[in-house]
């Protein structure tokens, strides 16, 4: 993709509404919660604010009244100590010492206090509540502020209007707010272009890697190149090339068997027609008087009538899908005498076959499923001693067992062949994986595997033989108790 995944808009919500992107609500969020720390930095301040300022007042109260206690009684003009309460800002002055308590200097005494405040004993959460109590008050109430005295004394106290203190503290909320303004625009911008390029953009270059690789995935440039980040975000963008490039493997994969079974139902098509033909030519082999003719015929005869039933459910089906097995009960012996027959394994034959089936043993199963998935197994064995021919009935040979256990059957397929490559065996039973000749495509185990799980049975790879040796567990159908009572009303 030339374009930069990051520069895309957010998209508008259905209907037309604006829809807020990712760093729309990022940057909204930085400013929200910077705003926050400055408000809970703006509290304990305006707090802390009002106590110095009235701190600031007494300590001025404190040099008045040393000046005032110094000089001889009368010795200080009435305009000297208006002086000295303007510059303190108070119309009453007081200071205790030891037991006396004595008024320094007063003008214009209100006729009542209606606050007191003592900054010598203020909790925290005192001082924030008086201080906003202080801020939307609209009244010039009158303040009595008692405070520490040194040089001997107990406290100092003035009295003084509340107006001048809440204009102090509305200047200071104001250059706090200016202040605290620049700081979140400076701090939001570092915030939100520091995360916009780590965070922000990373992820909409995924969402647009994954929107433009889920319009067209079997595309190969649409799978997302990581990055080198040792992060999260380049642990996601790996994996997630990773899953697209196994999901547009199999993608490519199922275009192919797609493609595969078309051509299949078009040659399984015309294969039936061929295949009704040399049916038809096998009924006049059968009226020949050759006894070796006559002794084959009905198994051809048998033999291309399965293929053809076969054909016509492939195509009734129109799908790799094999349809429910019509089970009964098989003779094992009888139906391992066709195998065998069909895969022309006589007693002439350059591979060695050995039977080793418990007498009268009857499976019960479908017998051209069974039978479709022994012979797949048998001709897998017979492929593998193709590489050392010429054969040798002694040495390579296909050994069937079979026998009951309780409620299964148990069939064991096995040769004395190379065995199977690590590669067939990593995709066992995997249509077009598990093959392990060159030229193969690995249909055989896949279709035995299908056919006997249909049965409800399982079938697996034997390890530690000599060749390659497969397990089948074909288990009874449950009793109906229907049927189990007319069987024992019948004995």
């Amino acid at each position: 993709m030339t374009a930069d995944p990051a520069a895309t808009p957010a998209p508008a919500a259905p209907g037309g509404q604006f829809r807020l992107g990712l760093s729309g609500k990022l940057l909204l969020l930085t400013i929200l919660f910077v705003m926050i720390a400055e408000v809970l930095i703006y509290v304990p301040s305006i707090a802390n604010f009002r106590l110095m300022w009235l701190s600031d007042r007494l300590a001025a109260a404190h040099t008045a009244a040393l000046v005032l206690d110094a000089a001889p009684d009368g010795m200080i003009s009435e305009a000297l100590t208006r002086q000295l309460l303007d510059s303190v800002g108070a119309k009453a002055v007081a200071m205790k010492m030891g037991d006396k308590r004595r008024l320094l200097a007063f003008s214009k005494m209100p006729p009542k206090v209606d606050h007191e405040i003592d900054i010598r004993d203020v909790s925290a959460l005192n001082a924030i509540v008086d201080a906003f109590e202080t801020m939307l008050t609209v009244d010039n109430d009158i303040m009595r502020v008692v405070g520490p005295a040194p040089m001997g004394a107990e406290f100092v106290e003035i009295i003084i209007d509340e107006r001048p203190l809440r204009a102090a503290m509305l200047r200071f909320s104001q250059n706090i707010l200016l202040i605290s303004l620049a700081i979140s625009a400076i701090t939001g911008m570092l915030v939100y272009t520091s995360l916009l390029w780590l965070i922000v953009r990373p992820m909409r270059r995924l969402t647009a890697c994954m929107v433009a690789f889920g319009q067209a995935p079997e595309d190969p440039a649409r799978i997302v190149a990581p990055s080198s980040r040792s992060d999260e975000i380049g642990v996601a963008e790996r994996e997630l090339s990773v899953m697209q490039r196994e999901l547009a493997g199999t993608l490519q994969q199922k275009n192919r068997l797609a493609s595969l079974g078309l051509a299949v139902s078009k040659i399984n098509h015309d294969l039936r027609n061929l295949l009704s033909s040399a049916q038809l030519l096998s009924d006049r082999l059968a009226g020949l008087a050759d006894p070796a003719v006559r002794r084959l015929a009905p198994k051809l005869m048998a033999t291309l009538g399965r293929a053809i039933a076969y054909c016509e459910q492939t195509l009734a089906y129109g799908r790799a899908q094999e349809p429910p097995p019509e089970r009964r009960h098989v003779d094992v012996a009888r139906l391992l005498d066709e195998v065998r027959d069909t895969l022309d394994l006589g007693p002439a034959a350059a591979i060695g076959w050995v039977p080793s089936i418990e007498r009268e043993l009857t499976v019960d199963a479908d017998p051209d499923q069974l039978s479709r998935a022994l012979i797949n197994l048998v001709k897998n064995s017979i492929e593998a001693f193709a590489n050392r021919a010429p054969n040798d009935p002694e040495r390579d040979q296909i050994r069937i067992v079979g026998r009951r256990e309780g409620a299964v059957v148990v069939l064991q397929v096995s040769d004395t062949g190379p065995g199977l490559t690590e590669r067939a065996r990593a995709h066992l039973f995997e249509p077009f994986q598990g093959s392990g000749r060159r030229g193969g495509t690995g249909l055989g185990l896949a279709i035995a595997a299908e056919l006997v799980r249909a049965h409800g049975g399982e079938i697996q790879l034997l390890h530690g033989t000599i060749g390659a040796a497969f397990r089948i567990v074909i288990p009874d159908r449950p009793v109906a108790l229907d049927q189990h009572r007319a069987e024992r009303a019948r004995a």
